[in-house]
């Protein structure tokens, strides 16, 4: 990591969001314009917005990132419609059906990688709040909103697994076994568990389904992936399991988070301790019953 991308991800962590910016701007101001939106490069790898103003303008925006990216930074896609003549959002399949509350007035479509849109005035949705200069607080949960799943009162929802981009997220599942002997639960993962909840067949591979299950419950408990951010993005009160040293979004020590209000965080004790994180969940969630 440079020493620039190393000061940028620890003023991301601090909130402090000024700064971060600053120094986004001085990497911006020294690129090679050549290098924008690079075909050569992976999709999630390239930089897209190039500094020139958004108001007034018809703009791209493009999710080149992971859904959980898309997530978290749909928040300020209002305020972009505010300052744009036109806003088209260039989104995952999986996630136009959610993003149409929040992108309301912009035209959604879906993301071929084989066959992106042509070049307007872009900017990546990972990129908005370093190109609109506004932080978390200005556009604060609930953003997204989905019909939820009939559940029993205080059901937590469950997400063990964070997928293949970084493996030491994920937990092994039967660490959330003892969370099942005091709360009513519901996995989110889209595979069979063995875990004693009321849908150990899985949570299907839909996100409409998925959305549903979490407005639906009591409390999400979930590892750094995408359902984190759905969760928060709802306003459903999560408690998030993190590494000792988290992804740039998520500070390395305290229980709170600029993004998401309703969520709390964990981190492991020790690089890979996540059975003393698990256990700080199952002391509060027990505090909770009485």
């Amino acid at each position: 990591m440079s020493v620039r991308m190393a000061a940028w991800t620890a003023a991301m962590r601090a909130g402090r969001y000024a700064d971060a910016w600053d120094l986004a701007a001085r990497t911006l101001a020294e690129r090679d314009p050549a290098t924008r939106d690079d075909p050569r490069v992976d999709y999630h790898r390239r930089w897209v917005w190039d500094g020139r103003p958004l108001a007034g303008r018809e703009v791209l925006v493009r999710c080149y990132h992971g859904l959980g990216d898309t997530i978290m930074f749909a928040r300020f896609l209002p305020a972009l419609m505010e300052l744009a003549t036109s806003v088209t959002v260039e989104v995952q399949p999986r996630l136009i059906d959610l993003m149409v509350g929040v992108a309301a007035g912009a035209r959604l479509v879906p993301f071929d990688v084989a066959r992106p849109l042509p070049p307007a005035v872009d900017v990546g949705i990972t990129e908005l709040d370093f190109a609109l200069r506004l932080p978390p607080a200005a556009a604060p949960p609930p953003y997204l909103a989905a019909a939820p799943a009939d559940l029993p009162a205080g059901t937590v929802a469950l997400c063990y697994g964070a997928g293949d981009w970084d493996g030491d997220r994920s937990l092994p599942p039967a660490l959330l076994e003892p969370l099942c002997r005091l709360r009513p639960c519901v996995t989110l993962m889209p595979e069979p568990t063995a875990l004693p909840v009321l849908n150990p067949g899985g949570c299907p591979f839909d996100m409409a389904a998925t959305a549903a299950l979490v407005a639906g419950a009591g409390l999400v408990v979930t590892v750094d992936t995408m359902i984190a951010h759905l969760a928060g993005a709802l306003g459903v009160p999560t408690w998030l399991l993190l590494k000792a040293e988290p992804d740039w979004r998520w500070p390395l020590a305290g229980a709170d988070s600029d993004w998401y209000p309703a969520m709390r965080l964990y981190h492991q004790p020790s690089p890979g301790d996540w059975a003393g994180a698990v256990a700080a969940v199952t002391r509060d969630l027990l505090e909770l019953r009485r």
